[in-house]
C-alpha cells in the first residue's frame, strides 16, 4: 500500500535528501519505510519561497521497472528514417524493440564532428547548410538546450521518453522536475550512447546522407535518392527532418506531394542579466544559492492576438541558428548548471495565413518564404557575418534607435538597429504593446539593460505535411509517414520523440 501527498520545504531543506526524509517521516508519523519524489516545483508567489514536493510513500516504493527490449535486427525488415533528431532516434529504437531494422539517413554529421562546424558558425559566421545548430545528429535540441518540457501526454508516454534519456545517461532528476532539462553540455554523450545501441543491435545510421529525391508510383512511396546518386528502394519511410529543412518542403512540393501552409510564430530573443530575472521572480536582492536561476513565462493578448515567451533559457546563451548563408536566426540554450550571467527567451507572436499573402504565389510554402524574407532582412541589417540587429528594450518601446548596446551572449555580435523597420510592422507593434503591458505587471522586466535581438523565427514549422489521423501515413502517399516538428505535429524534444514512437506503432499495422 502507498500514500501520495505533498510537502513544502525551504529551498535549503529541499536540496538535502536527509531533510526530505525527515519531513516525510514526520508527515507520515513514521508509517512508511520508503518514499520517492513524483514531482518537484518552486512556489515563488511570496517572499517566503517554498519548494513543493509530491511524494509517494509506502512499504515498497520504487521507480517502475524500465528496460529497453532491443532485439537483434541485423536481418530484419527495414524501415527507412530521414533525420536523426529526437523523432528519428526514438523511432529507430521503437523499430528495434518490435523487431524491425531502422536505416537512418542524416544529412549532417555526428555530434562530435558537428561541434567543429558550430565553432566556425559562432566565431566566423560561416554556415554549413548541412551541419549547424539545426542539422546533425540529435537534431536542433542537442546543441540548443535539451529542454524536456511538454504540455500534453495525449500523444504518448512522456515518462517512457524521460526514462529512456535516463537509461542513456540523463540525470534521474528529470523524472520529477517540473521543468526537466538535460543541458547542451550533457546531451551529446547521451545521443552517442543511443547511436551505439542502434548500431549494436543491427540498425544503421548514415551521416552526410541527404535526401535529394523521392519517387512515388500508384500513390505509394517506392524509392528515395540520397546525395543525388544513391537510389534506395523503400516500403516504409519515416520523414523526420525537423522544421528547418526547407529543401525537403521544396522537394515534396515539386513532386506534387500534398503540403499545407500553417500558422507559425516569429519575433525576437530578449536577453536580460540573470540577476534582474532572479530579483523579479524571487523578490530578492541576491538569489538564494539553493534556488536555481529563475525563469519566466509571458502570455499577453494584443488586439486578440497572442504574444508569448518561448524556450526561456535561464543562465543561457543566444545561439546563431541560421541554416543557410544570408540569414540571421536566433535561438537559446543553457548548460546543465545554467550558470551563465544572462537569461534569454524567445518573445514571439503568431503569423497567420492571411499575414503571408504577399507570398501567395508560393502556395503551401507561403509561410516559409515569409519567414525567410524576415531572416534575410535581419542579415542585411546586421551587416553580414551573422551579426544580428538589436535594440535596447526601453528604446524599442519608445521607438528610439539605441545609441549603444549592452553586453550580449550572442557570439557573432549585435548591431544597433531600428527593429520596427526590420520586423514586419504587425509583429513589431504587437511585441511593443505586449512589453508596455509588462510595464504594469512586471516593471523590473522593463529595463534598458535588456536587449532585443532579431530574429526568433524557427519556433515551429510554417508547413504541415498532412497525414491520416488513423494510419499516420501521408493522406495521399502510402508508406510515407510525416513525423514530428518538420511535419507540423510536434513542438519540442519530448513531443517529437513521442511522435516517432507513435509512427512506429502505426506502421506495424499498415
Amino acid at each position: 500500500m502507498a500514500e501520495i501527498f505533498e510537502i513544502e520545504l525551504s529551498p535549503e531543506k529541499a536540496a538535502d535528501m536527509q531533510a526530505i526524509a525527515r519531513a516525510v517521516d514526520q508527515y507520515t508519523k513514521g508509517k512508511y519505510p520508503e518514499f520517492r519524489i513524483l514531482r518537484k516545483s518552486i512556489d515563488a508567489r511570496s517572499r517566503n519561497i517554498l519548494v513543493r514536493l509530491r511524494i509517494e510513500a509506502g512499504d515498497h516504493v520504487q521507480l517502475p521497472a524500465f528496460a529497453l527490449h532491443l532485439k537483434n535486427v541485423h536481418r530484419s525488415e527495414p524501415v527507412h528514417i530521414i533525420g536523426a533528431g529526437p523523432a528519428g532516434l526514438f523511432a529507430a529504437l521503437a523499430c528495434i524493440e518490435i523487431g524491425l531494422k531502422p536505416i537512418v539517413f542524416e544529412r549532417g554529421k555526428d555530434v562530435r564532428a558537428r561541434r567543429r562546424d558550430l565553432a566556425k558558425l559562432n566565431r566566423n559566421g560561416v554556415v554549413d547548410p548541412d551541419s549547424n545548430y539545426c542539422f546533425g545528429e540529435g537534431g536542433a535540441g542537442t546543441y540548443s538546450d535539451g529542454k524536456l518540457y511538454t504540455r500534453s501526454d495525449k500523444r504518448g508516454d512522456i515518462f517512457k521518453v524521460l526514462q529512456t534519456f535516463v537509461h542513456f545517461g540523463g540525470d534521474p532528476d528529470i523524472l520529477f522536475e517540473a521543468h526537466p532539462h538535460i543541458g547542451t553540455n550533457k546531451l551529446p554523450g547521451i545521443i552517442e550512447k543511443m547511436r551505439e545501441a542502434i548500431l549494436q543491435t543491427g540498425g544503421e545510421i548514415h551521416f552526410g546522407a541527404k535526401l535529394t529525391g523521392i519517387q512515388c508510383a500508384f500513390n505509394s512511396v517506392q524509392e528515395i535518392t540520397i546525395n543525388g546518386d544513391q537510389h534506395v528502394p523503400v516500403r516504409k519511410l519515416i520523414l523526420a527532418t525537423g522544421h528547418s529543412a526547407r529543401d525537403i518542403y521544396t522537394l515534396l512540393h515539386a513532386e506534387n506531394i500534398t503540403l499545407e501552409a500553417k500558422p507559425f510564430a516569429l519575433g525576437v530573443r530578449i536577453e536580460h542579466p540573470q540577476d534582474i530575472i532572479d530579483s523579479m521572480q524571487y523578490k530578492c536582492t541576491v538569489r538564494d544559492p539553493f534556488l536555481p536561476p529563475a525563469s519566466y513565462n509571458i502570455v499577453k493578448q494584443v488586439e486578440g492576438a497572442g504574444v508569448y515567451s518561448f524556450c526561456m533559457c535561464p543562465g543561457g546563451i543566444i545561439a546563431p541558428c541560421a541554416t543557410d548563408a544570408g540569414e540571421v536566426v536566433t535561438n537559446g540554450w543553457s548548460p546543465s548548471k545554467r550558470n551563465n550571467p544572462f537569461a534569454n527567451s524567445g518573445f514571439v507572436t503568431t503569423v497567420e495565413l492571411q499575414d503571408t499573402q504577399a507570398f501567395a504565389q508560393f502556395g503551401p510554402l507561403c509561410g516559409m518564404y515569409f519567414q525567410a524574407a524576415v531572416e534575410k532582412r535581419c542579415f542585411a541589417a546586421g551587416g553580414g557575418h551573422l551579426r544580428a540587429p538589436a535594440q535596447r528594450l526601453v528604446d524599442f518601446i519608445e521607438n528610439k534607435i539605441s545609441a549603444d548596446l549592452p553586453a550580449c551572449s550572442y557570439k557573432p555580435g549585435i548591431v544597433s538597429a531600428d527593429l520596427h523597420g526590420i520586423l514586419p510592422h504587425f509583429i513589431a507593434l504587437r511585441l511593443q504593446h505586449a512589453l508596455k503591458q509588462m510595464q504594469r505587471s512586471h516593471p523590473k522586466y522593463i529595463t534598458n539593460e535588456a536587449v532585443l535581438v532579431a530574429t526568433e523565427s524557427r519556433t515551429s514549422s510554417p508547413v504541415r505535411i498532412p497525414r491520416d489521423v488513423q494510419t499516420l501515413e501521408h493522406i495521399r502517399i502510402k508508406g510515407l509517414y510525416p513525423c514530428a516538428e518538420g511535419a507540423g505535429y510536434a513542438g519540442g524534444i519530448v513531443s517529437a520523440a513521442m511522435d516517432g514512437i507513435r509512427i512506429v506503432k502505426a506502421l506495424i499495422n499498415a
